[in-house]
């Protein structure tokens, strides 16, 4: 269980533009302390699959913020299967 923990602790270390404080968005995980939240983020570049364009709209953004909050999602993925409707 401690190797989990200290793995975890080291991935999270490689994001430093990700911010995690109870003051700003209820703590949900934000870029760079900004109020601004990784899913946020994620969501816009559905809209917004051009990372230029996404700069754009979101100005504050680099893109080192953008990849983090990628790799930030990936890894916080849980594996479940989420079901479909039938199309």
């Amino acid at each position: 269980m401690i190797a989990r923990v200290e793995i975890r602790a080291k991935l999270m270390a490689s994001f430093d533009r990700i911010t995690s404080n109870p003051n700003i968005l209820n703590g949900q995980p934000t870029i760079r302390g900004m109020r601004l939240s990784v899913r946020r983020v994620i969501e816009a570049l559905a809209v917004y699959p051009n990372w230029d364009d996404l700069r754009r709209e979101y100005p504050e953004l680099e893109p080192e913020d953008i990849r983090q909050a990628l790799e930030f999602a990936a890894r916080n993925l849980d594996g479940s299967v989420q079901p479909l409707k039938p199309v």
